[in-house]
This record gives C-alpha cells, structure tokens and sequence, in this order.
C-alpha cells in the first residue's frame, strides 16, 4: 500500500518547504524567491517585490458576522502588509475569486467596493484577475506587486546578534475581536431573537473586521533615517514571526513579557474571557503589525515612540529562543500561533 502523509502531520510551512524543495531559480533576476514574506525580482535600477496570499471562505473568514465590503477590504490590506514587510512601497494588485451561485451580483460589487477602497487609501492600483465558479462558497486570491530602492529592501535574514527587537501598534486585539464575535454567534445560534452584545469593543471588533497595513511606519522609519535590519508582519502570532526572523537569521531572541504593547481594550476583554492577555498578545494572529530589528545604534532614534516598542534582542543561536516573563523566569518560545492545517 502506497505511504499516505496527512497535510496535518507536517503543518503549513512544513509543507511549503517539502512541495518546493526541487525547484530552482533559472534567472538571475530573481533575488529571492520562496521563504520571505514576498519574492524580490530585480527591475534594474529598483527591486520589484511580489506575494500572493489566498482567503477561502470557512477557514478564513466567516460571511455570518463578516460584511463583504470588510472582507474585500481586507483581503487587499493583509498582502499589502507582506509588502511593506520588505521596507516597499505598494503599488499594484490583482484580484481573482471563486464565487457559488449564493452570491449575487450586488453581492460581489459590496466586495468590490472594499477592495476600491483599500486600493484608494493606500494608492494602488488594480491592474487584473480572474473570476470563475465555485462549489464551495467564496475564494479570493489577491497578488500585490511593490517596488524599493536596492540599498532599502529588508529581508527576514538581516538580523544580527544583539540587535533590538521592535514591534508596532499594539498586539492581541484582532485574536480578541475574533472571539467576541465568535461567542455573539453561538448565543445566535441558540437564541436569534437576542441582540450582539458588542457594545465597549469597538476597537478589536476593527482590529479584526478591518486590519491595517503599516504603510506608514516604512514612510516613518524611512524619515528617521533607519532601514530595519531583518522585518516580517505579524499574520500568524508574534511567536511564530519571531521564530520566523530567528530562524532566518540563524539566531535566537528574547522577548519581554512586561515590554508587550497591550491595548487596554484588550486587555479588559482578555480577562473576561478568563484569558491571559500577554497570551494573547504573543500568539494571537491578524494583527498585522510589523516586527523588525533595529541596530544598537538606531534606539536613540526610536526610543519612547509612541507608533512603536521595543520588546527585545536577537541573542546569539545557543541562546534559544525565549519569553522572560514578569516574574522574571524564562520560557522557551512555542508557536502556537495559526497554521492553515493544525485544526
């Protein structure tokens, strides 16, 4: 009997690495091609930077609380962030999708008008796609196409040993938005007379529904004069991105539990929820915040940012890769974070 591997045995980028393992880059215009949060493929005077990523309706989002003008919105906003994860400038995508015939004409032009909106907020173009059938509800696979000058383009494999470990905004309210409204619809579902309580929660509701790409913290740290030395967005939880850049790297980190940008929203409903809110901050997903490391010699010039934290260092491999909590003890790093094939 033929050996049968069950995609949950090796996980998402287990599986990335085993399907593409033979493949080889024929052009020397390819800079980078799979590993970073986009490829990077040389224009000539600029690097030209591409990523795709694919939302699938029932894994990803859930059109019973998700309105299709966010979710086209989003859908453009969260491959934004991969570009300028890369320290680049957005500037054009494609759109296709896969829509049952449950979906109405009018239906996909509310899609469609999120997307506008992002391309118009964040100055990018639509320039094509493709549209098709489903059986299965709603697909959309967005590509966003970037550009940035040779001397900025920031990998996952810049960091050094020592260099400060940043984060923007603030972390968990997106986890926490998903869980508000996952619990508004169970009481739903047993009782549809019953109105949302989603009164207080407006911030993680939008954290979640509406995410932001940091276009401006690129523009921000390009004026202060600071080019990140290793940058990745945080889509599947800041553990697993930091174990990302580590990994890169070929380095180890520590991150300090009390140094965590915590919204005070989150933070209240987190305990509601009888969670732990520096859980929740280092392993909740969507908040596609940038995590980056700055040379010792830059923290003059971020320090006390409002816009962003300094939560840690790169250490050196030996060192592992570790959360120092407020108590001050240790704790080795554990994904536990997204991954598309770890139900």
């Amino acid at each position: 009997m033929e050996n049968r591997t069950e995609l949950d045995e090796l996980g998402e980028f287990a599986l990335i690495d085993k399907l593409t393992a033979g493949f080889e880059n024929k052009h020397a215009s390819t800079i980078k091609g799979i590993g970073d949060d986009a490829a990077v493929i040389d224009m000539g005077d600029k690097f030209q930077v591409v990523t795709t990523d694919m939302l699938v309706e029932g894994v990803h989002f859930d059109l019973s609380y998700v309105p299709l003008k966010h979710l086209g919105y989003k859908a453009v906003v969260v491959n934004l962030s991969d570009i300028y994860a890369m320290n680049a400038e957005a500037t054009q995508i494609t759109v296709s999708i896969a829509a049952s015939n449950r979906f109405s004409v009018e239906a996909l032009e509310e899609l469609y008008a999120g997307i506008k909106t992002a391309c118009d907020l964040y100055n990018v173009d639509l320039v094509g796609g493709d549209t098709t059938s489903s059986q299965s509800g709603l697909v959309i696979s967005v590509t966003a196409l970037g550009e940035v000058a040779k001397d900025k383009i920031t990998y996952r494999s810049g960091g050094s040993d020592n260099d400060l470990l940043v984060v923007t905004g603030s972390l968990g309210g997106a986890y926490m938005g998903l869980q508000v409204l996952e619990r508004e619809k169970a009481v739903f579902k047993d009782n549809p007379a019953v109105q949302p309580a989603l009164e207080g929660v407006d911030y993680i509701l939008e954290r979640q529904l509406k995410p932001e790409a940091r276009k401006d913290i690129i523009h921000f740290l390009h004026d202060l004069g600071v080019t990140p030395t290793s940058m990745i967005d945080i889509s599947d939880g800041l553990v697993s991105e930091a174990m990302h850049l580590c990994k890169h790297s070929d380095l180890g980190c520590t991150i300090y539990d009390e140094k965590l940008p915590i919204d005070h929203e989150t933070h209240r409903v987190a305990l509601e929820f009888e969670l732990d809110p520096s859980t929740c901050a280092l392993n909740g997903g969507e908040d596609y915040e940038l995590l980056f490391s700055i040379k010792q010699s830059d923290f003059e010039k971020v320090k006390g940012n409002e816009y962003m934290s300094i939560i840690g260092h790169f250490t050196d491999k030996g060192s592992g890769m570790n959360v120092i909590e407020r108590n001050g003890a240790s704790q080795p790093m554990q994904a536990q974070g997204w991954d598309h094939f770890l139900e």
